[in-house]
């Protein structure tokens, strides 16, 4: 029986601790849940804290309910105009990409290790897909600010690669426990994977719209509640469905976030806490489950995997997977280096354990260790290396505009806000050149660190976070004048 007065104390501390540490190393350049799993490990069994806890069900629990916070998240803040311009790229970094990552690895580990084909496969596999809390995580932090279309197609990669990696993961281990068993059953379970979670997640995201905008709650704060909810549902019904419930999930939020909803500002807000509370308590929770004493004995096993994780396989699966597209090089390689390892390989790592595999235990340290280093590596030079490789644009601001407007029961009016991306059309263009419809009102211009209460005559600058005042049944026109690129100049 736990004390739970010894639980609160010994997990507010911890979580405490993990949101000064991220305040302090916000401008250092070091990935925060770095220092989460760092604050784990040091409270564990073999550091000062003494906190034994070794349970990987338990800690693949608390992942999953993390990850649904997280994904969800990252929907509701990704821009579904910026998505639509990468859909293609970024379905194939989550599916070839994660593939040949996988083999290139497995054939490494075997060939060069000398690990047997099954194992090298499996640890190909847990460690193929990037991590969407990781890159989410880096993505969106202050000091670093990418050209849109990169940053969309890597967050959206890393939101809907994980059921690739699932499946190679699964079924790996289906081989290693049935070696006679029916691969074409893999098969069909990947495409059900992939089609169910992706229309479920859209159609349950679109009646998440439908049920936030018709019921009237007497309290604001039941929306965020009646959201969070909604997400759970989301990714339980999918995976009991046998889809992808990841991919569900963070579909879902693209739908909400792109969509016009009912106290949206709150519900984003709300999530953005969760999504920390979820890096923070599933991080901790891994580095609790690692005895550190044991990743030395896979530190050459494990640099020598990243080493070709990092340096071969990413930028192969990124170059064969974009084969076709018009990315530039210095963008293929930026993409290459950005193939942050987290959460989800940790969690996956424990399937094996879970699944009573011979050397699990060898497998999930050499997975660890990978992410590991991925981080310290990549996670922490990627602001340098984007400048690089020329894929930043100037700092704009973000948006921590406090306006709400609550309409009253049958009002179709709504406060929206849009970001005017570069290239817009309308940069460069007065409000009276824009030609809105007559029952909307632009109420707000924010732009770098001035508010600005627009006229007629005021001039629109790309990168400026515009809020409006709407009629929610005329949008179209508003999100068509906003986010229409201007015309690419004749070839020569």
């Amino acid at each position: 029986m736990f004390d739970l007065n010894y639980l609160l104390i010994v997990g507010s501390i911890l979580i405490l601790l993990s949101v000064v540490i991220a305040r302090l190393s916000q401008n250092l350049g070091v990935p925060t849940f770095l220092l989460f799993i760092g604050l784990g490990m040091l409270a564990g069994s073999e550091g000062i804290g003494q906190i034994h806890f070794s349970d990987p069900a338990l800690a693949q629990t608390i992942g999953i309910i993390a990850l649904i916070f997280i994904l969800f998240s990252g929907g509701l803040d990704t821009s579904w105009g910026s998505v639509r311009k990468v859909w293609g790229s970024g379905a194939s970094l989550a599916t070839l990409g994660v593939f040949l990552t996988c083999g290139v690895i497995g054939l490494f580990a075997h060939v060069a290790l000398g690990f047997p084909l099954l194992q090298s496969l499996l640890i190909g596999a847990i460690i193929s897909s990037t991590d969407a809390a990781a890159v989410f995580s880096v993505l969106r932090g202050r000091n670093l600010h990418l050209h849109p279309r990169v940053r969309s197609v890597l967050e959206l990669e890393s939101g809907s690669n994980d059921p690739m990696a699932i499946f190679l993961t699964l079924a790996v281990i289906a081989a290693i426990l049935t070696p006679d068993g029916p691969w074409w059953m893999m098969g069909r379970m990947f495409v059900q994977q992939i089609g169910l979670g992706g229309l479920i997640g859209l159609a349950l995201g679109k009646g998440m719209i439908l049920f936030l905008n018709r019921i009237r709650f007497s309290y604001d704060g039941m929306y965020p509640v009646f959201a969070l909810a909604f997400a759970g549902l989301v990714y339980s019904l999918t995976d009991v469905l046998g889809g992808s419930g990841f991919l569900a999930v963070y579909f879902a939020g693209l739908v909400v976030g792109n969509g016009t909803v009912a106290h949206k500002r709150a519900i984003q807000r709300f999530f953005d806490g969760l999504a920390w509370l979820g890096q923070i308590g599933m991080f901790l929770i891994l580095g609790l489950l690692v005895f550190p004493s044991q990743l030395f004995g896979v530190l050459g096993a494990g640099l020598w995997i990243s080493a070709a994780l990092i340096l071969i396989a990413r930028p192969l699966g990124v170059f064969l997977s974009l084969y076709f597209s018009k990315w530039t090089l210095r963008e293929k390689g930026f993409i290459s280096w950005v193939g942050l390892r987290g959460a989800v390989p940790i969690i996956l790592a424990t399937f094996p354990l879970l699944a009573g595999l011979p050397e699990a235990d060898l497998v999930f340290n050499i997975v660890f260790f990978i992410v590991l280093t991925s981080t310290l590596i990549q996670g922490w030079s990627i602001a340098p290396v984007a400048r690089w490789f020329g894929v930043t644009i100037p700092p704009g601001r973000d948006s921590d505009s406090t306006l709400e407007f609550n309409a009253p029961e049958g009002a179709q009016m709504e406060i929206m806000e849009f970001i005017l991306p570069f290239g817009a059309e309308a940069a460069g263009k007065s409000v009276l050149e824009l030609g809105l419809p007559d029952d909307l009102l632009i109420v707000l211009v924010c732009r770098g660190e001035k508010f600005i209460v627009p006229s007629g005559r005021t001039y629109l600058e790309e990168g400026d976070i515009i809020q409006v005042l709407a009629n929610k049944d005329n949008l179209q026109p508003v999100v068509q004048a906003f986010q229409r690129q201007k015309a690419a100049p004749p070839a020569n």
